[in-house]
């Protein structure tokens, strides 16, 4: 990177947060983490104080603070609306948590400011990052498996009701949704970047009596692919006690399968492979129970195409594929119909 280091502004103190801070300690070559902000004043003092960060005591001292190249959003959804039209006014830079908002709308609301303000967007997809999906990723471009006819999807995940007891957790309100928008959205977007862009979805969305929420738990159904790949999804946060997300691949040379961090290669000519490594994904009822690597291999990515112009792959533009597609996941389940999507 150049010489310069980035000066980073911390939006948000929650439970997401922490890998973010515990990466950013990792980066002091090359991001300054100027201050934290937070509403709450006494997250915002412990969360300053755990991590040995400045804090802001408001907000406005942000906008035009000259220190502060980019923000580092990791509030709520319900909150970032507003957020990333008055960052992007004041020319900062705009990492965010996924989702980019609760509805299709608001997010590709958020995309157009940023694209107008003339700021960098980029959101917090760091299944991409691992070791195992950009080595799988590297293999199906050099199509060392030949032609892929299915894939099966699977997040068998558990909360705790506790989880779902959180002010707003699970509220159309707050998150926009259930399992797909807060959990199924990692390994579905992983799924676009791999497989390419959706033609049709039929999926049933329902709330299993394991938790009391507002919105759904389980979701099951097809998706097709433009390439005619065709998958099968199962996604819940109701299998106890929860289990790594999985993606397993069919292929014309091989069975692969991206399980958390490993990536396992059945050759058809009985040679078997192994890359990555075991690590925690947040699919039992602890969800922070992952490593924070990929989070600080994304970060500095996003802070290098500040300063260097290169690009940085997970784009606004490129995280409304998988709210397109959830949206589209939603209204099949609603009106019990294939969704083609446009």
């Amino acid at each position: 990177m150049s010489s310069k280091k980035i000066g980073l502004a911390i939006i948000g103190t929650g439970m997401a947060a922490k890998p973010h801070a515990l990466a950013l300690n990792e980066l002091k070559d090359d991001i300054n983490v100027v201050g934290v902000f937070s509403r709450n004043k006494e997250k915002r003092e412990n969360f300053s104080k755990n991590y040995n960060f400045n804090s802001f005591q408001d907000i406005d001292s942000i906008y035009d603070n000259p220190e502060v190249d980019m923000v580092d959003i990791i509030t709520p959804p319900n909150q970032r609306l507003e957020l990333v039209e008055q960052f992007s006014k004041h020319g900062k830079h705009i990492l965010m948590e996924k989702p980019i908002e609760r509805t299709l709308e608001n997010a590709k609301s958020i995309v157009s400011i940023c694209e107008n303000n003339k700021v960098n967007l980029g959101i917090v997809f760091q299944h991409r990052f691992r070791k195992s999906s950009i080595k799988l990723k590297s293999l199906i471009n050099e199509n060392k498996f030949g032609q892929i006819f299915s894939a099966q999807i699977n997040i068998p995940w558990w909360r705790e009701q506790s989880y779902y007891d959180e002010p707003g957790r699970g509220t159309y309100k707050r998150d926009g949704g259930g399992v797909l928008i807060s959990q199924a959205i990692h390994t579905l977007d992983l799924a676009i970047s791999l497989l390419g862009d959706v033609k049709d979805v039929m999926v049933m969305a329902e709330t299993t009596k394991f938790h009391k929420m507002e919105s759904e738990n389980f979701v099951t159904g097809g998706i097709k692919f433009k390439n005619s790949v065709i998958a099968s999804l199962f996604a819940s946060t109701s299998v106890f006690p929860g289990s790594s997300e999985s993606i397993v691949l069919h292929c014309e040379n091989a069975t692969v399968k991206l399980e958390a961090g490993t990536l396992i290669i059945n050759w058809r000519n009985g040679k078997k492979e192994e890359f990555g490594e075991e690590s925690g994904t947040g699919g039992s009822a602890d969800p922070m129970a992952f490593p924070f690597d990929w989070h600080k291999d994304l970060i500095l990515n996003f802070a290098k195409s500040i300063s260097t112009n290169e690009k940085f792959e997970i784009t606004g533009k490129e995280a409304l594929k998988v709210h397109y597609l959830i949206d589209a996941m939603i209204e099949s389940s609603k009106k019990n119909k294939l969704i083609t999507m446009e």
